[in-house]
C-alpha cells in the first residue's frame, strides 16, 4: 500500500471514529432514559387530557330498552313485547349470591379488588385491533359493562380508548354491585335473550331469582360464545368447550372461597331446555294484552310509558280457567264449524268473559278464534245487542222501584201478566206490541214462567209499568253502557249495545247480591322505577239485596226448566238467561253460580266486521240461539272451571213473590158461562187460540191475571189454571223442544 493509500485509509478511520463517537454521545443512557420518561410523561399527559375530555356518556338506547312482560295471575309468562328486545332488568338482590359469583368467577376473578381495567388485556386488544384481528380478549367486567351500556360493539381504537377511560371513571363513581348488576342485565346470552332474567326464562323456563349455582355457571359460560355454546344447537366441539368453561367457572369459585369442594362435587351439568318459539300475539294472547292495555290507559300508564319498556303487568287471568274456556269453545263450537266450506260458519264469531263475582277479577276471556286473524275482540266489542239477557234487569227495576201492574198489583215472581203475542202495551205514549217467538200466545202467565220462557209481551208491559226511564237508571247502575239506549218500551228486548264484558259485570252484580262488580283484568303494574296499583273499583250497593236475590231466584228457574236447560246439571247450582237478538244476529247466555259469573255470546259478522249477519244455519243447526251453542259452551266451561262441580248454593234473602189477586169463589154448581165480571173485553185480536187453553191446576190456586183495563184475558173457569203447563224450553228452545217466548227483536 502506498503512502497516499495509507493516508486515505487513516482519514476514513478517523471519520468512522468520529461518527461512532457522535452516535454514542447522542444515545447515552441518560438521554435514552430521559427520552423514555419523556414519552411516558407525554403519554400520561395525553391520557390525562383524554381522561378530562371524555365524560361518562348517557346509556345507549339499546342498553336501556326492555321488553314488557305480561303474566298470568300465578306469575307464569303470557307474553313479552317491545321493539323486539327481550330484556327485563332485575335488581342484583333478586339474583342469588352464588349465581352472582359464577359471573365473576367466569369473567374476572379480581373484579371486587381491581380498579375496573385490565391494562394487559386492553393493550392486547388494541394490538389486535391495529393488526386487524378484531375485538379480542382481556376486558374486565367493568369494561364489558361500559361497552354494553354506554358504548357500542365497534372494534375501533377510539372506542377501546373511550372504554378504558370511562371504565376508570365508572369504577370510581359506582359500586361493584351496581356494575355487576349492569353487566348481567345488559349482556347478550343467545336465543334472543338480553339480560339474566330473559336468559333464565329462555334456557330454563324460570326467573333469575330461582337459578341454582350450576345453572348460573352455564349462563356465565355462555357469554364467551352464546351461539357456539347453546346446548340445543352446539356441535360436539361446542358442547365440550361449554362444559369445560362451566367446570372452569366452578373451579374458580372454589379457589375464591365461594363454593366448597364438597358442594362442587355435587354439581351436575344442567342441560338447558329446548328453545321455545317467541311468544307473540297469536291465539287469545293478543286479546288479553289488548284488554290489559286499555285498562292501563285508564290507570294512567300510557302507550308512551309502555313503549319505554321494563314493565311487568300481572293479569287477573287464571291460567287454568283460561285454558278451560278455550277448550270449551273449541269443543262445543269450533269443532262443529266448517269455516272453509260454509259461508254461514265463516261468519260466526264467539266471545266470552268470566268474572269472579266477589272481586270483579276477569279470570278468563275469549276474544275470537285468533288475534292475528281477527283483531276485533269479541269479548269487549259493543256493537251487538244483548237481547233478552236484558229482561232480568227490567224485573230488577220493577222490584227496586216497587212498581205495580196496571191493576195495582206489586210486581214479583208470582204476579200474573197477559202473555198474548202482539198484545199492545197499555200506559205508554209509544205504541208497542211485540210478537213472541213463533207468534205463540201464553195467556195469563206468572212472571217466573214468563222469565223461563222469555215472553216478550210480558216484559214489554212490565217496562211500561216501571217506566223505561226508571228501568234505564237501574240498568246503568248495574253496569249496562249507555250506548244506543233510548227510553222506549222496545229496549225491554235488549236493543241497546253491550259487550260480554259489560254483561258479565251486570250479572256479577246480581250474583253479588246487588253490590256493584266492575270487571277488571289488571292485577298489578310494576316497574323498576315505580309501581302502579290499580284503582280499586267501587263496590256500592246499587240495588237492594232483596231485588238482586229475587232476580237470581227467577234465573235459577230459567236454568232448571226454561230456555237455559242446557246449562243445568247437578254438579253446581246456576242461574242464567238466554238471549237472541233481532234477525238472529247475536245469541247469548249469561249465567252464574255462587262462585263464578260468565257471559258467552255468538255474533254473525260479515264483510270483515263491517256488517252484522244472521247466525241461522250455524253448523247446520237451524236457529243459533242462546240456549244452544252459548249455553253449552257456558256449561262445559263452568264445570271445568269449578273443578268438576261445587257444593256452593245461592244465599237468597227476602225473595219478592209479588201480589196475586185472590181467586174468584167458585159456585157450588160450576157454570160453563162466566160471571159478568169475568166477561172478556172485546178485542180486535183474539188473545189466545183454542189450542192454547190453560191446563188444569188444583182449585186452591187459580189466580186471576192482572191486566190493563183495555186488555182482559179470556174467561177461565175456577177449576182451570190461568197458566199453560211449564215448557222445557223457551225461545232459545233446545232441539226437540217447543220454542216459547222469543220474538223478532229478541227472545
Amino acid at each position: 500500500m502506498g503512502r497516499a493509500d495509507a493516508r486515505r485509509a487513516q482519514a476514513r478511520g478517523s471519520r468512522r471514529a468520529a461518527k461512532s463517537g457522535g452516535i454514542r454521545r447522542l444515545f447515552t443512557w441518560k438521554k435514552l432514559l430521559g427520552t423514555f420518561f419523556g414519552i411516558v410523561l407525554l403519554g400520561m399527559g395525553a391520557f390525562g387530557a383524554l381522561y378530562l375530555y371524555v365524560d361518562v356518556p348517557a346509556p345507549n338506547a339499546l342498553a336501556e330498552r326492555q321488553s314488557n312482560v305480561y303474566q298470568y295471575s300465578d306469575g307464569t309468562v303470557l307474553a313479552r313485547s317491545n321493539s323486539g328486545v327481550n330484556r327485563q332488568i332485575v335488581d342484583l338482590a333478586q339474583v342469588p349470591k352464588e349465581v352472582q359469583h359464577t359471573f365473576v368467577a367466569a369473567e374476572n376473578k379480581t373484579f371486587y379488588d381491581d380498579n375496573g381495567v385490565d391494562l394487559k388485556g386492553t393493550t392486547r386488544a388494541l394490538l389486535n385491533t391495529v393488526s386487524g384481528k378484531g375485538k379480542q380478549g382481556g376486558s374486565t367486567i367493568t369494561q364489558q359493562y361500559v361497552k354494553n351500556f354506554y358504548l357500542t360493539q365497534d372494534p375501533t381504537i377510539t372506542r377501546k380508548l373511550e372504554e378504558l377511560v370511562i371504565s376508570l371513571k365508572v369504577d370510581q363513581d359506582q359500586s361493584k354491585g351496581q356494575i355487576l348488576a349492569g353487566y348481567i342485565n345488559t349482556a347478550y346470552y343467545g336465543r334472543g335473550a338480553s339480560g339474566i332474567q330473559a336468559a333464565s326464562q329462555a334456557y330454563y323456563g324460570i326467573d333469575a331469582k330461582d337459578l341454582n349455582v350450576s345453572q348460573g355457571a352455564y349462563l356465565a359460560a355462555l357469554l364467551q360464545a352464546p351461539s357456539q355454546y347453546d346446548w340445543a344447537t352446539a356441535t360436539p366441539t361446542g358442547k365440550r368447550l361449554v362444559k369445560d368453561r362451566w367446570a372452569y367457572t366452578l373451579k374458580n369459585m372454589v379457589e375464591m372461597g365461594w363454593l366448597s369442594e364438597a358442594e362442587r362435587a355435587k354439581q351436575e351439568f344442567p342441560v338447558p331446555d329446548k328453545p321455545k318459539p317467541a311468544q307473540g300475539m297469536e291465539g287469545q294472547t293478543g286479546y288479553l294484552v289488548e284488554a290489559v292495555n286499555k285498562e292501563l290507559d285508564k290507570q294512567g300508564i300510557s302507550a308512551e310509558d309502555r313503549e319505554a319498556g321494563g314493565w311487568t303487568f300481572t293479569l287477573t287471568i287464571d291460567k287454568k280457567r283460561q285454558q278451560q274456556l278455550e277448550k270449551s269453545v273449541e269443543k262445543e263450537l269450533e269443532s262443529k264449524l266448517d269455516r272453509e266450506g260454509s259461508k254461514i260458519d265463516a261468519t260466526v264469531q264467539a266471545g266470552a268473559t268470566s268474572v269472579d263475582p266477589k272481586t270483579g277479577k276477569v279470570v278468563a276471556l275469549y276474544g275470537g278464534e285468533d288475534y292475528v286473524k281477527h283483531y276485533i275482540s269479541n269479548a269487549t266489542r259493543q256493537d251487538y245487542q244483548p237481547a233478552s239477557t236484558f229482561k232480568p234487569l227490567v224485573l230488577a227495576a220493577a222490584l227496586e222501584n216497587e212498581s205495580k201492574t196496571q191493576d195495582g198489583n206489586l210486581i214479583g215472581l208470582n204476579t200474573i201478566y197477559d202473555g198474548t203475542s202482539k198484545r199492545p202495551v197499555v200506559g205508554s205514549d209509544t205504541p208497542f206490541a211485540p210478537q213472541n217467538e213463533d207468534d205463540r200466545s201464553y195467556g195469563p202467565i206468572s212472571v217466573q214462567k214468563a222469565m223461563n220462557s222469555s215472553v216478550n209481551s210480558v216484559f214489554a208491559q212490565m217496562i211500561v209499568d216501571v217506566t223505561p226511564a226508571a228501568t234505564k237508571r237501574t240498568a246503568l247502575d248495574l253496569g249496562v253502557p249507555d250506548k244506543n239506549f233510548p227510553e222506549r218500551p222496545a229496549v225491554t228486548l235488549g236493543t241497546m249495545n253491550a259487550s260480554t264484558w259489560d254483561m258479565a259485570g251486570v250479572y256479577a252484580t246480581l250474583d253479588n247480591h246487588g253490590r256493584k262488580v266492575t270487571p277488571h283484568i289488571l292485577q298489578s303494574a310494576e316497574h323498576r322505577d315505580r309501581t302502579v296499583k290499580p284503582e280499586a273499583p267501587k263496590k256500592e250497593q246499587v240495588i237492594s239485596r232483596a231485588s238482586a236475590d229475587t232476580v237470581t231466584s227467577a234465573l235459577t228457574g230459567v236454568v232448571k226448566s226454561g230456555s237455559g236447560s242446557a246449562a243445568n246439571t247437578s254438579a253446581y247450582q246456576a242461574a242464567g238467561k238466554t238471549g237472541t237478538s233481532e234477525e238472529n244476529k247475536s245469541a247469548w247466555f249469561a249465567g252464574y253460580t255462587p262462585e263464578l259469573t260468565t257471559v258467552v255470546a255468538l255474533f254473525g259478522e260479515g264483510d270483515g266486521g263491517r256488517k252484522q249477519v244472521s247466525l241461522t244455519g250455524t253448523a247446520n243447526s237451524g236457529r243459533a240461539n242462546g240456549g244452544g251453542f252459548p249455553a253449552r259452551i257456558w256449561a262445559d266451561y263452568t264445570l271445568g272451571a269449578l273443578g268438576g262441580g261445587s257444593d256452593a248454593r245461592f244465599d237468597l234473602q227476602d225473595v219478592e213473590r209479588g201480589e196475586v189477586p185472590p181467586p174468584p169463589t167458585p159456585s157450588k154448581t160450576p157454570s160453563k158461562e162466566p160471571t159478568p165480571s169475568e166477561e172478556p173485553t172485546p178485542s180486535k185480536t183474539p188473545s189466545e187460540t183454542p189450542s192454547e187453553t190453560p191446563s188444569e191446576t188444583p182449585p186452591s190456586s187459580p189466580p186471576t191475571p192482572s191486566t190493563p183495563p183495555t186488555i182482559t184475558p179470556p174467561t177461565v173457569p175456577p177449576t182451570k189454571s190461568p197458566e199453560p203447563p211449564p215448557e222445557p224450553g223457551e225461545s232459545d228452545g233446545q232441539p226437540g223442544e217447543r220454542p216459547g217466548g222469543g220474538g223478532l227483536l229478541g227472545e
